[in-house]
């Protein structure tokens, strides 16, 4: 028995509950979150990580509920399927929950684009009143470096230097203007289809400052890739959409993100690659040389 035959039953049999038959099983994504493709326009997204520590669906009623908002408004966004209650539903153990297919192109997308449709999603939101956590990744990684620390993941000396970095953020971010976020702005978020480029995976939403999801969009772009021309283009248009910027809070955001990431490594990559190990130790080396 295959370990993903209960998560894939879960999600046919969820959707079957709400009269959608699946007629394939595609499987575009199969992570802590598993992604399957069930007929031509139904997406069912599953949770796996049951021993993760995100435990619960407050979550996916943080997303749930930010992906109808936004999808509603006209936001470039892949919506929640139509055809179905939003949930989340919760079957055989398994959270999950229902999106709408949309095809993908093999265009890249132009920085200019991000910084524009990213732009987009922040003026909505602003009148956004389902409640969040403020600054909710931060609180939530600095837990985590208990449950790093205990299974003995990171040694002391990196566990200090991730909450060193983590506190530090999370005292200077409060003092400004936050707002609901993407929370998990990064490229792999993004998809160029045949409707245009859509920001999906709303599952970090939080309160925060607009700088968090920028640094989020360039973060490789500016500090693993050295790619400043493209990293500059995305902050332009966003500007130019009519958004504005405090470069020293998102200097912060940059900071509080590879604590963020690093933190997370070992729960999203229990078995890295040789390239995820090197892209880990160059943010270690870019915190380590980084001051508070």
């Amino acid at each position: 028995m295959s370990k993903l035959d209960l998560p894939i039953r879960a999600a046919k049999e969820a959707a079957s509950l709400h009269g959608c038959i699946a007629d394939r099983c595609d499987i575009l994504q199969d992570g802590s979150t598993l992604v399957l493709r069930l007929t031509e326009s139904l997406v069912a997204r599953v949770v796996t990580d049951l021993e993760g520590p995100r435990k619960g669906s407050a979550w996916f009623i943080r997303e749930n509920a930010v992906a109808q908002f936004l999808a509603g408004h006209g936001a470039p966004v892949i919506p929640m399927h139509p055809e179905l209650p939003p949930g989340p539903h919760e079957h055989l153990g398994y959270t999950l929950n229902f999106w709408q297919f949309v095809t993908r192109t093999e265009a890249a997308p132009e920085p200019s684009m991000i910084g524009k449709t990213l732009y987009q999603c922040h003026h909505l939101l602003q009148d956004f009143t389902h409640p969040l956590p403020e600054l909710g990744i931060l609180h939530e990684t600095r837990s985590l470096l208990e449950i790093l620390a205990q299974r003995e993941l990171f040694p002391r000396p990196t566990l200090s230097l991730l909450d060193g970095h983590l506190e530090a953020s999370l005292t200077k971010l409060a003092c400004h203007p936050l707002q609901p976020l993407h929370g998990d702005a990064h490229p792999g978020n993004l998809m160029q289809t045949t409707q245009g480029l859509l920001w999906t995976d709303w599952e970090d939403t939080f309160s925060g400052p607009i700088e968090w999801d920028l640094a989020s969009i360039i973060w490789n772009a500016r500090i693993l890739e050295n790619d400043n021309i493209s990293a500059d283009a995305i902050l332009h248009a966003y500007q130019k959409s009519g958004g504005t910027i405090d470069h020293t809070v998102l200097h912060q955001c940059l900071i509080a993100r590879a604590a963020v990431m690093s933190a997370w490594y070992p729960i999203l990559y229990p078995s890295p690659s040789e390239e995820r190990r090197a892209k880990l130790q160059m943010r270690l080396d870019w915190l380590s040389s980084t001051p508070q």
